[in-house]
């Protein structure tokens, strides 16, 4: 068997139906169908235009229904006091502002709190019960923010526009904290101004931190202050160094324990050469060593002395340093510590031109130990020397050979012709018998026509070999004045250690005595100081046979 079909049941006409809440809803439209069952009349198009509009004023009149309904529950809801926002005490928002951690308030345009939330007595150690109807000013806010706060809220009543800015909010037990703020103006919905209303967020932390902050870029802004202090201080003491050793004549050079140039003075510069004008800062050691090679006279011994210093890292003796056109200098340098004293920072040295010093030394010790006149070495050598010659015989076991010699004959030239006449026999004799004095012996003027020669290591035989050549080469010189030639004679006496004495006292007066012998023979002659013992000594070194 086949079921029977189910029975279709004609579908219910469209209709409206009205909402409790005073809302239309419009069920869906009938199958095209449903239309057969009505009668043709209703099917004409004034009826379905009708329909229509009669739907669309039933819509209109719900929907005015619904609002006046939500204002009335909005008019019933307002408080006794009449300023309230609309919605503003609504439940939800109510609980809303209590769940908060910030401060949720309403300020009356008199400045008074109208209602706070809980959050006000975690704050502020104020019970809510003493803030109702309170100067919100005067009581919440910190002494030193109130005339800046009245001010905002003045300009914000004034204005009606929203404003933010941040305050301090004083706690009850003593204390304030910092607090950011957002007003809001409250109006009645005509526009009319009847309230503000406050959100506070807690930034203490964040203004701590801040604070904190900005004492550490004041304590930047101060170490940096300092430090550029310190930096214009070491610039200008830098500077009047710089200024003191441009002045210095000692050329100074400072390397870095990399051996490159860090700073080197003017004077420097002109010691070596090195044009003013070209930087050395940061050049190598090597990289000058090659740029004074050309101007010393021994650039290995010089360069060797170098390396053995840098070696030592000790200071070094000042050591001379010679340059090809003469000039003489000193070398020295020394480590340069470090503050803490554990390192060197580098090693200056100190280069000073001595050679006009050697020179005036040279010429004071000229003046000291020669004869201005004949240049000769004068007393005072003669007597350094004796002592010196005698001190080395003495050790060695060797004698040392004295002639005094005297010149017979000068003072009448000197009567005769003047002394100029008698300075020029001075001086011509002096170069003549200086050529006859070998290397090792050495030739004084004692002063007047008084001179004398010391012989080193002599025998009596090689004394008397150089007595008879000094004579002769005396003798045989001739001088021209106005009045014709005239010549001189001398006189020698012979005398040497140990024979005749240790000592240069001893020793002078032997000789002064055979000096005196000699000029008694006649002059032009030469004589041992005694002369018995000269005539033994001549007998002992004459050859055999």
């Amino acid at each position: 068997m086949h079921p029977s079909p189910a029975r279709r049941l004609p579908p219910s006409p469209r209709f409206l139906r009205l909402s409790r809440q005073g809302g239309v809803c419009l069920a869906m439209a009938a199958p095209a169908a449903w239309a057969g069952g009505l009668p043709e009349v209703f099917m004409s198009p004034l009826v379905t235009v009708g329909a229509g509009l009669a739907t669309l004023g039933l819509l209109a009149g719900a929907g005015y229904i619904l609002q006046l309904r939500q204002r009335l529950a909005r008019l019933e809801a307002r408080p006794a006091g009449g300023v309230a926002p609309a919605g503003l005490h609504d439940r939800q928002f109510r609980l809303a502002a209590a769940a908060g951690h910030g401060i949720e308030g309403l300020i009356g345009l008199d400045g008074r709190l109208i209602w706070a939330n809980p959050a006000v007595e975690r704050v502020t150690g104020h019970e809510a019960a003493t803030l109702e109807a309170a100067d919100f000013v005067e009581l919440l806010v910190c002494e030193r923010d109130r005339a800046f706060c009245r001010q905002r809220l003045r300009a914000l009543v004034e204005r009606g526009a929203p404003d933010d800015f941040e305050l301090r909010i004083q706690h009850h037990g003593g204390g304030v904290r910092w607090m950011a703020c957002h007003w809001q103006p409250v109006r009645e919905e005509d526009g009319r101004l009847v309230g503000l209303r406050v959100a506070m967020e807690d930034i203490q932390a964040r203004k701590e931190a801040e604070y904190a902050q900005l004492e550490t870029v004041a304590a930047l802004r101060r170490a940096q202050a300092l430090s550029e202090h310190y930096l214009r201080r070491s610039n200008e003491e830098r500077q009047r160094l710089s200024a003191l050793l441009d002045v210095v004549k000692a050329g100074i050079l400072f390397m870095d324990p990399d051996h490159r140039v860090v700073y080197c003075n003017r004077a420097f510069h002109e010691i070596w050469g090195v044009p003013v004008s070209k930087t050395l800062v940061g050049v190598r050691d090597v990289v000058l060593q090659r740029m004074v090679v050309d101007l010393l006279a021994e650039p290995d011994v010089f360069f060797r002395h170098l390396q053995d210093v840098v070696d030592s890292r000790r200071p070094s003796e000042a050591m001379e340093v010679r340059f090809k056109d003469g000039r003489i200098l000193t070398s020295s340098s020394c480590l340069v510590p470090a503050p803490e004293g554990l390192r060197s920072i580098g090693r200056i040295w100190v280069f000073e031109d001595i050679t006009a010093q050697r020179e005036a030394a040279k010429q004071l010790q000229q003046m000291a130990e020669r004869d201005p006149l004949t240049n000769l070495y004068n007393r005072r050598r003669f007597h350094e020397e004796l002592v010196r010659m005698l001190a080395d015989g003495q050790r060695r076991g060797e004698g040392v050979g004295l002639l005094a010699i005297d010149l017979d004959g000068f003072k009448p030239i000197n009567d005769r012709f003047g002394h100029q006449a008698g300075d020029e026999v001075l001086v011509c004799l002096a170069a003549e018998v200086g050529a006859v004095v070998r290397r090792n012996e050495m030739f004084f003027r004692l002063g007047g026509d008084e001179f004398a020669i010391l012989v080193p290591f002599a025998t009596a035989l090689q004394l008397a070999e150089l007595a008879r050549r000094v004579a002769a080469c005396i003798a045989g010189q001739r001088f021209a004045f106005d009045d014709g030639e005239v010549g001189v004679t001398a006189s020698i006496g012979i005398a040497f250690s140990p024979q005749q004495g240790d000592d240069p006292e001893t020793l002078v007066a032997a000789a002064d005595r055979a000096m005196y012998v000699a000029k008694g023979l006649g002059g032009n002659s030469w004589a041992f100081a005694p002369a018995e013992s000269a005539a033994g000594q001549l007998a002992a070194d004459a050859p055999a046979g």
